[in-house]
């Protein structure tokens, strides 16, 4: 049952006077569930419990981490059907697409479980002392990651489970050893509820600190202000706009402590079609690329939302295809009426623009909140002379543009801003004909594919799913994989420490039999 109430720690608390509903998009009404928006009061308490929880909590060894975190995959899972019919009722999409958002939320915590379990991640260094070295003595010198703290963390509109409470960045921070307070989502807080409901009762049953994990509810920006803005907060995990995303880095990096913000602000995703993939399977890439395009009502972060290619007959039938292929399929839900408002404006406003040609914008006045998809095309010169074609369009929307040479194709993507990927369609002999675009490509993604689609992203210890700015703040990490864990941990030295007072990383018989690197070494 849904109460409605903030978790803080293992105790439920409604103290705020402000309430809000989330809202069915295909229903195109409320929800029946109230929820309570957190107070300043309640704000300090988790924070403060948080705190207190990472005294503790660093110091839990990775199996009693891993034991919680497949515990909080099991008791997710015990939520049965009420997860999943929760999870449709607020973000309108399909039950399949809940099913397998579950499935990847609760393989994400069995990953970092068995990172854990594993061990090696804290990056142990081991170089002894040379007390007889000439001309000075070399001391003994150890060095390990440990966590930096509480993490504030918040919920992504797009991923109810998978980027949400108990999502990759929550999965990491716990996997790192700290303690984390998720703002929920507003437009999900029912499910948000409902899987924090699962973190507890699984913190409770692995014996973890009351407070290594909150939730708070909020329907505005205030609780998120005061949650990256307390002293003892030490990092911040974000999906979401690029606003969004910057209004918080600003915040953190005017704290008297500036903290890390991890950013993830989506692109457009560009993708290179060179002349063999449009001769040759032109219209096989046109249908895959209508589905990648309207996938989730085009609400991913991964989206290809620009298709770059030589102006020239084989272009013009792939843009014929693609229109033509993307218009069978049956539109989707937004996930709010405000998302949908603002496709709706987005894609107005680019297809107005000098020089550019609308192909496709289908109209659904039938249902609520659907979106139709938008095809447009424009000229490689008209491109580059209108920075607001290069913007983001969040929904089912692409622009195919027609580049006059290979020279005018690598200007356009020097000119892209950071992007969190890249692909390249065509035959492998062609990438060392055309090794500058690649090479201009591979400067601005941080995952760069080959004869594919962008949308959907492996969770795996090789994924990065990040890239420069805007796509990131920080393009050095990966808000996916296990690498993930990465972002909140902090590397710490000892110099000439006691043996047996050194964490076990790295003592000296490594009674924790991981991998460290040992007078330049890899050992076990």
């Amino acid at each position: 049952m849904i109460s409605g109430k903030n978790l803080i720690g293992s105790k439920m608390s409604a103290n705020g006077e402000k309430t809000y509903r989330t809202f069915n998009p295909i229903a195109n009404q409320e929800n029946e569930w109230i929820f309570n928006e957190a107070t300043t009061a309640e704000i300090n308490e988790a924070v403060a419990l948080a705190h207190e929880a990472f005294k503790e909590y660093k110091d839990v060894s990775g199996e009693k981490k891993a034991e919680f975190l497949n515990s909080i995959a099991s008791e997710i899972e015990a939520l049965g059907d009420e997860l999943i019919d929760t999870y449709c009722l607020e973000s309108g999409l399909p039950e399949g697409r809940a099913r397998g958002e579950r499935g990847r939320t609760m393989g994400q915590l069995r990953a970092f479980a068995n990172v854990l379990k594993e061990g090696s991640w804290v990056e142990a260094v081991i170089e002894k002392a040379q007390p007889e070295r000439e001309p000075m003595p070399k001391s003994d010198i150890r060095k390990m990651l440990f966590p930096l703290g509480p993490v504030v963390v918040f919920g992504a509109s797009n991923f109810p489970l998978a980027f949400s409470t108990a999502g990759g960045d929550t999965a990491s921070a716990l996997a790192a050893g700290c303690p984390v307070i998720v703002k929920s989502h507003p437009m999900h807080a029912a499910t948000g509820e409902l899987v924090s409901s699962a973190i507890i009762k699984a913190a409770v049953k692995t014996g973890m600190p009351n407070g290594v994990f909150s939730n708070l509810n909020s329907s505005g920006v205030e609780v998120g202000q005061q949650l990256v803005k307390h002293p003892k907060v030490k990092a911040v995990g974000f999906t979401g706009s690029y606003h969004g995303g910057m209004a918080l880095y600003k915040l953190a990096n005017e704290r008297k402590e500036p903290i890390p913000v991890f950013a993830e602000m989506g692109s457009i995703n560009p993708v290179i079609a060179l002349p063999s993939a449009l001769q040759n399977n032109g219209d096989n890439w046109a249908a895959k690329y209508a589905g990648s395009i309207t996938l989730g009502a085009g609400q991913f972060c991964t989206n290809p939302g620009l298709v770059l290619g030589l102006e020239g007959n084989d272009l013009d039938s792939f843009a014929r295809t693609l229109s033509q292929e993307i218009v069978k399929l049956q539109p989707s839900a937004m996930l709010h009426p405000n998302i949908y408002t603002k496709y709706l404006e987005g894609k107005q406003e680019l297809s107005v623009q000098n020089g550019v040609e609308v192909l496709v914008n289908q109209e659904n006045t039938a249902n609520a909140n659907t979106a139709g998809p938008a095809i447009l095309r424009v000229m490689g010169g008209e491109f580059l002379s209108n920075n607001k074609l290069h913007q983001e369009v969040f929904g089912p929307f692409s622009i195919v543009v027609a580049c006059e040479n290979v020279a005018q194709m690598e200007e356009i993507l020097d000119q892209l801003e950071g992007q969190l990927t890249g692909t390249i369609l065509g035959e492998a002999e062609e990438l060392k004909t055309y090794s500058g675009i690649v090479d201009s490509l591979q400067e601005k993604v941080g995952r760069i594919l080959f004869n594919g689609v962008p949308t959907g992203v492996e969770v795996c210890s090789s994924m990065v799913h990040g890239g420069p700015f805007p796509a990131s703040t920080d393009p050095r990490f990966t808000s996916v994989g296990t690498s993930a864990i990465k972002r909140w941990v902090r590397p710490v030295s000892f110099q000439d420490w006691p043996n047996e007072f050194l964490p076990q990383a790295l003592q000296d018989d490594n009674p924790l039999k991981i991998v460290r690197l040992e007078e330049g070494t890899y050992c076990k």
